[in-house]
C-alpha cells in the first residue's frame, strides 16, 4: 500500500524533525479525514520552533489549515508526540479537544506534575541503581530536554476498545503499555491497518524507560515486561500495513516483532553471562552492555538495562538484593 493508497483512505503523513537520533527518525503526525469534513490529528509532534515550522509546512503542502482539525488524539505522553498539541490548539483558534490515555495524560495536561517536581525521586533511584553522582546529574539536566512546556488544559480519556470513526476508517483503541504506561495504538481492522505510534517501529527498539509511580513507588511499572505482553496482542492482528510513530510505513509486522523479541533475548543472555561472574549493580551491567554510550545517554542505558533485568527477574532467571542501599542482581 502506497502513500497514494493511504490518501484514498483519507490518511496523510507529515514527518516532523526531532533532535533525538535514537528515536528512529522524524516523528510522524497523521491527518485522518473526518466524515463531516476536517480531520482528526493523530499525534501533534514536537513543540520546538523548528518542529512547528515543519508542521506548518506539512499543512501547506497538503493544502490543509489548522482550523480544519476537529480533534487531536495523542498516542503517548512523550514530548515528540504531545509537545505541539497546545501549539495546534492555538493555531486552530477555537475549542479543540485532546484525547489520550489517563496513564499518560499527566505528562502533557495542565493538571499533571512536571519532570522537575519528580526529579529528586528519580535521582535518588538512579543512585540506588549504582549510577555515579556525575551520571545522576547529567540525567537530571538531560531530563529538561523532554519537558512539555506548553500543556493542554484538559485531556479527554481514551480506553482500550474505544471506537473512533472517521470518513473512511473505523479505528479501535488498543492500549499497548510498554514504551510508556499509557501508550495507545489505533487499529483499523477492516482495512488491516495499525497506527502503532512507538509501540512498533521497523528499525529500532522502543526504549523501555524507567517510570516510577505517582508518589515515587519503585516497581510501579515494569516497561519491558509490559511491552513484551503488548507485542503479543499486536502479533495476532491481521495487518497489511503499520503506520509507525517514526519512519516510513511498513508491512510484515510479525517479522518485526520476532526480531525485537530475539533482540531482547540475546541481550538477556549477555546479562546472564555477565552475572555468572558474580552479582552486579544495574549500572555496572549497563557499562558492559553499552561501553560507547556517552554521559547524555545515562538515563537511556540504565533504563534499558533495568528493564531487561526485570524481565529476567519475572522469569526467575535473576535475583535482586539491596546491599548498603544499592540494588544488585545475581
Amino acid at each position: 500500500m502506497t502513500e497514494a493508497d493511504l490518501a484514498d483512505l483519507g490518511v496523510h503523513r507529515i514527518p516532523v524533525p526531532i533532535p533525538f537520533p535514537q528515536a528512529g527518525g522524524p516523528v510522524n503526525v497523521y491527518l485522518v479525514e473526518e466524515a463531516g469534513g476536517g480531520f482528526l490529528m493523530w499525534d501533534a509532534g514536537l513543540g520546538t520552533h523548528e518542529a512547528q515550522a515543519a508542521l506548518e509546512d506539512g499543512f501547506r503542502r497538503l493544502g490543509r489549515r489548522f482550523d480544519e482539525v476537529r480533534r487531536i488524539y495523542v498516542s503517548h505522553g512523550h514530548v515528540d508526540h504531545a509537545g505541539a498539541a497546545r501549539f495546534v490548539q492555538q493555531r486552530h483558534g477555537g475549542e479543540l479537544p485532546v484525547h489520550g490515555h489517563p496513564a499518560d495524560a499527566a505528562k502533557y495536561a495542565a493538571s499533571g506534575s512536571t519532570w522537575r517536581e519528580h526529579e529528586p525521586v528519580y535521582s535518588a533511584f538512579l543512585a540506588k541503581l549504582g549510577v555515579p553522582p556525575e551520571g545522576v546529574e547529567r540525567s537530571r539536566k538531560e531530563g529538561d530536554r523532554y519537558i512539555i512546556s506548553g500543556r493542554v488544559a484538559e485531556a479527554r480519556p481514551l480506553a482500550d476498545g474505544d471506537v473512533v470513526r472517521t470518513r473512511h476508517l473505523e479505528l479501535r483503541v488498543l492500549h499497548a503499555p510498554g514504551h510508556t504506561p499509557g501508550l495507545v495504538c489505533l487499529h483499523a481492522a477492516a482495512h488491516r491497518l495499525l497506527f502503532s505510534a512507538d509501540h512498533l517501529l521497523e528499525k529500532v527498539s522502543p526504549n523501555p524507560l524507567i517510570e516510577l509511580g505517582p508518589n515515587g513507588e519503585e516497581g510501579w511499572f515494569r516497561p519491558l515486561v509490559a511491552y513484551l505482553a503488548s507485542l503479543e496482542r499486536v502479533r495476532v492482528l491481521e495487518l497489511d500495513l503499520v503506520l509507525p510513530g517514526h519512519g516510513s510505513p511498513f508491512s510484515d509486522h510479525r517479522a518485526v516483532i520476532d526480531r525485537l523479541v530475539a533482540f531482547y533475548g540475546k541481550r538477556q543472555e549477555r546479562i546472564r553471562a555477565l552475572l555468572d561472574a558474580g552479582p552486579r549493580t544495574p549500572w555496572e551491567i549497563a557499562r558492559e552492555l553499552f561501553p560507547k554510550a556517552g554521559p547524555a545517554e545515562t538515563f537511556l542505558v540504565i533504563s534499558e538495562t533495568l528493564a531487561n533485568l526485570e524481565v529476567m527477574e519475572d522469569r526467575g532467571a535473576v535475583r535482586r538484593s539491596v546491599v548498603d542501599g544499592t540494588i544488585r542482581f545475581g
